[in-house]
C-alpha cells in the first residue's frame, strides 16, 4: 500500500507488471479451481529501490512476488528443506588457486533463481494482489515452478543446477557438494 500510494507509484506498478510478465513467461503457475480442504499459501509483494549512479544511471525499482512459505506444514506441503551454501574454506581454496596460478575469476548471478526449480509437491497459492484475473477471482494458482519464499525452493533449484552440472561433464566435489 505504501509503495502504490507513493509519488513513485507508476514506477512500482511498472516493476510489478514486469515481474508478472516474467512469471507468466516462465509458466510459474496455472489458475485452477480451489480444491476443498487444501491449504492455500498466501503471497505478497516485496519492493526494493536500488539507487543509481548520479548522471549515469537512474534509480531502479524492483518488485518481487514472494510466497508466504511460513504457512506451509512439514509433511503436508513439503518434505525436505535444503539451504545450499558453499563452505567458506572452499571459497578460500578457489581464491588461493586463482591468485597462485594468475587465473581470471568470474562470478555469475542467476536472475530469478528459484523460478527455475521444478515443484515436487502440489502447492496452491492465492492470486497476487493487484493481478487477480477478472472472471477467475475464486481460482488459485497451482504452482508449476518454485517461487521465492517457499520452504523447498532452495532444494528444487539446487537439484536442477546439480543435474545440469553433471550433464555437461562436471563432477561434484567429495569434500563440498556445492563445488564442481
Amino acid at each position: 500500500d505504501e509503495a502504490i500510494s507513493s509519488k513513485d507509484n507508476s514506477k512500482w506498478i511498472e516493476a510489478m507488471e514486469e515481474k508478472m510478465a516474467s512469471l507468466e513467461q516462465n509458466q510459474t503457475w496455472t489458475l485452477v479451481d480451489c480444491p476443498k480442504g487444501q491449504l492455500i499459501v498466501g503471497c505478497r509483494w516485496l519492493f526494493k529501490r536500488k539507487e543509481g549512479v548520479e548522471g549515469v544511471q537512474s534509480a531502479m525499482f524492483k518488485a518481487r512476488l514472494v510466497a508466504r512459505g511460513f504457512t506451509q506444514k512439514e509433511g503436508v506441503d513439503f518434505a525436505e528443506i535444503l539451504t545450499s551454501m558453499v563452505k567458506h574454506s572452499s571459497i578460500r581454496v578457489l581464491l588461493a588457486m586463482v591468485a597462485h596460478f594468475d587465473m581470471e575469476l568470474e562470478q555469475m548471478d542467476v536472475k530469478t533463481t528459484f523460478l527455475h526449480g521444478k515443484q515436487d509437491e502440489t502447492i496452491y497459492m492465492k492470486q497476487p494482489i493487484g493481478f487477480v484475473k477478472k472472471g477467475d477471482e475464486q481460482k488459485v494458482c497451482l504452482l508449476n515452478q518454485s517461487l521465492y519464499g517457499l520452504r523447498e525452493s532452495p532444494r528444487m533449484w539446487y537439484r536442477r543446477f546439480d543435474d545440469y552440472m553433471i550433464k555437461i561433464g562436471f563432477s561434484r566435489s567429495v569434500y563440498d557438494c556445492y563445488v564442481y
